[in-house]
């Protein structure tokens, strides 16, 4: 089931008996955990609320076959117990026997579960083994949270805005999205920030965002190659020096600036090998869009530039480790470098 079917399905149902939310957008599965918590109604820890983590785990069996006193049902939140995650080397064999117990007992208990409890299985990642076929057999349902592509992120920044009557249009959600990067949790922040500001009828503009916005990282290393790009030394200087007023940590500046560099390097290499520049740069799937964005700032540099620039930047980062720079002086130094 999609996280939108799901959606759907508790605004418009009854809570089913058996649910295993797994994946990374932790945001997404939060929000649907709070919905199922608000169907279920008034909850009492202890009671009729029941939380297992990995070191209550023997605790699921007694508290499914326990009366929850004074209540109809019993919700049993079982989050990242490892019950359903993929095995590691060193296996668990305590654990192992624990997911065939309690695989055996959803077999032969449905009716127990489906008439007195709600389980929610929440893992970050899992293996089709018997526990989940069990989940899956007796009519659980499986939801995945996949990271959102740009279409999925459009969609509900959309959606958020036309519940507060705030008008959008298309390519301003997606500089929006491109400016603040495509985590849900600081993407909804920055969201609410812009509605409450423009007010009912009132519309985002990408002047609004870059007036209010907080950029992610990735954004202002675009800004500042740009303007390397164009030999701008001197908004490209002050480019890096608000970030490090920001409190951006040189360190991570200096990482992200060789990754980036690194990525237009390789945009440059699949153009000319004739190689899908996509493949190449192996993108997340909320990160396609930046394949545009890095194919077009590569034409800013030659192909020996990018490679000089990633071999000084990593030639930095090994000489700072040794105490030999000092990281802000070296990074102001390669781009001025460049620009002369």
């Amino acid at each position: 089931m999609t996280i939108e079917q799901l959606e759907s399905k508790l605004t418009n149902e009854e809570l089913n008996s058996i649910y295993l939310l797994h994946g990374e957008e932790t945001f997404l599965l939060e929000s649907i955990l709070k919905k199922i918590k608000k169907n279920f109604g008034e909850i009492l820890l202890g009671i009729n609320y029941i939380k297992i983590d990995e070191d209550n785990i023997k605790e699921i069996l007694p508290n499914i076959e326990s009366p929850s006193f004074g209540y109809e049902k019993k919700l049993i939140i079982i989050n990242n117990t490892g019950l359903l995650k993929k095995e590691g080397k060193k296996k668990n064999i305590y654990l192992n026997e624990y997911k065939e117990k309690i695989s055996k007992y959803i077999d032969s208990n449905y009716d127990v579960i489906n008439e007195s409890v709600i389980l929610v299985f929440i893992e970050k990642e899992i293996e089709k083994k018997s526990l989940y076929k069990s989940i899956e057999k007796n009519n659980g349902i499986i939801c995945i949270f996949d990271t959102q592509n740009i279409m999925q992120i459009g969609k509900r920044i959309k959606s958020i805005c036309n519940g507060y009557k705030v008008n959008i249009d298309d390519n301003t959600i997606r500089y929006f999205i491109e400016t603040c990067g495509t985590n849900m949790q600081e993407l909804i922040n920055e969201i609410r920030k812009l509605i409450e500001c423009v007010g009912i009828n009132g519309k985002i503009t990408k002047e609004l965002i870059d007036n209010l916005s907080t950029k992610q990282i990735q954004a202002v290393i675009f800004d500042l190659t740009d303007n390397l790009g164009k030999r701008n030394i001197t908004l490209a200087l002050e480019t890096l020096n608000n970030l490090i007023y920001t409190k951006e940590p040189i360190q991570k500046i200096l990482i992200t600036l060789y990754n980036h560099f690194k990525k237009l390097y390789i945009v440059k290499l699949a153009q000319k090998h004739g190689k899908n520049i996509l493949d190449s740069l192996k993108l997340k799937p909320n990160q396609t869009f930046l394949v545009n964005k890095y194919s077009a700032q590569s034409k800013l540099f030659k192909e020996e530039d990018l490679r000089s620039i990633v071999e000084e930047l990593a030639k930095l980062d090994s000489d700072y480790k040794v105490g030999l720079i000092d990281l802000n002086i070296g990074l102001e130094t390669i781009l001025c470098n460049y620009c002369s």
